[in-house]
């Protein structure tokens, strides 16, 4: 008898509540450099600009090669924005991964940071081409304070297509 009471209180359609965060693993930390890396890579997945905008600082500077040209070329934030949500709009599926960090270094101590680390990315269109690319970003972060979130100045596109 107790066993079938027991069994009647619990309702597996509403499972107990678990210790800890639940989106420990969706949202990171903005205050710390992975937590950084957790929410850029869940901006572009989600193809939410309203995740991203946040993540860039107002005087952002995206940098890359022209290769066509043999020269470096540079955008910034307002142009970023509008790139980021043309390419949000038309992908059906964007998959990126962080890899190995390369370099970590303390610009500024606790207010400016420089990373470099690899990736791969996967940016499926509606139409169904599929993009796939890895190389390596440099980016400098930086925040107005140590408690603060961290927010890219600058991108530097170290990859070769």
């Amino acid at each position: 008898m107790l066993s079938m009471l027991g069994a009647a209180a619990c309702n597996p359609f509403a499972p107990a509540l678990e210790e800890g965060d639940a989106f420990g693993d969706l949202l990171g930390d903005p205050a710390t450099v992975e937590g950084f890396f957790t929410n850029f890579r869940n901006a572009y997945e989600l193809r939410d600009v309203s995740l991203y905008e946040p993540l860039i600082d107002s005087s952002f500077t995206f940098v890359w090669q022209d290769f066509d040209n043999q020269i470096e070329r540079e955008w910034g934030f307002t142009q970023d924005l509008e790139s980021t949500r043309r390419l949000f709009q038309n992908a059906s599926l964007i998959r990126l991964q962080w890899n190995q960090i390369f370099a970590l270094d303390d610009l500024v101590p606790d207010l400016q940071v420089r990373v470099v680390r690899s990736f791969n990315l996967t940016v499926t269109l509606d139409e169904g081409d599929v993009f796939r690319t890895d190389g390596n970003v440099n980016f400098t972060l930086v925040r107005d304070a140590p408690e603060a979130a961290w927010r890219l100045r600058r991108w530097r596109d170290e990859s070769e297509l």
